[in-house]
């Protein structure tokens, strides 16, 4: 079932077009962005728990990372409602649900086996700081390792916003858009995914942007060992 798993090119995704797609849990609905595997796959994807359904209890062998896009998600370590970054390290396990339901944009099997390392953070919550060298950019820092590095920018209407990708980059809109001087233009929930040696050149809209990205993380690309 691989999807988008040429991470030598540049992807564009408006999620919003996708269909649904059934996962093995009734009432549990996925958009697959790009996919390596089947059932066990290293996979970034837009989840949908309609109310009163949940998961299964299992354990992450591989790491699971994810943000509730609306909605409050929940499992037995607590309530996450829209706004929140939660990474669940490998080895972990949980029985995750939602009684009113949510939508989350999850990313699987991409941990390096020894982190232990669990994040949760309310992004609503949180300040941001002004980019040193970037006009009309704010950042939120919310993980960063010797594989990766993940934040929320927040641009200013306008702002013109250039990022070097040596080691590749994906960006998920949280609010507003932006267009990129390959004439693309990314509005809420839009993935874009760029290669190594690549670059974003940007420029958000009227509304701005609210922009998760991660970089330096694309060398690690395998399936998983089943």
């Amino acid at each position: 079932m691989n999807h988008n798993d040429d991470f030598t090119q540049r992807v564009l995704v408006h999620s919003d077009e996708l269909d649904w797609v059934a996962s093995p849990m009734k009432g549990v609905d996925r958009r697959m962005l790009d996919r390596i595997g089947d059932e066990v796959a290293r996979a970034t994807t837009i989840v949908r728990y309609a109310p009163e359904s949940q998961f299964s209890e299992h354990t992450h062998t591989g790491g699971e990372e994810f943000i509730v896009l609306d909605g409050v998600f929940q499992d037995e370590h607590g309530d996450f409602p829209a706004g929140s970054y939660i990474r669940n390290p490998p080895t972990t396990s949980h029985t995750p649900r939602s009684d009113n339901g949510c939508r989350i944009f999850v990313k699987l099997w991409q941990f390096a086996a020894n982190d232990r390392t669990p994040v949760k953070i309310d992004m609503n919550k949180m300040g941001s700081v002004p980019a040193a060298d970037r006009d009309g950019v704010w950042v939120m820092p919310l993980f960063e390792d010797e594989r990766e590095t993940v934040q929320l920018e927040t641009w200013s209407a306008g702002a013109v916003v250039e990022i070097d990708a040596p080691e590749g980059a994906e960006f998920l809109v949280i609010e507003g858009g932006f267009s990129t001087d390959q004439s693309e233009s990314l509005r809420a929930e839009s993935w874009l995914r760029i290669p190594k040696d690549d670059k974003l050149r940007a420029t958000a809209g009227v509304d701005g942007a609210k922009v998760w990205m991660k970089t330096r993380h694309l060398r690690y690309v395998d399936p998983p060992a089943v």
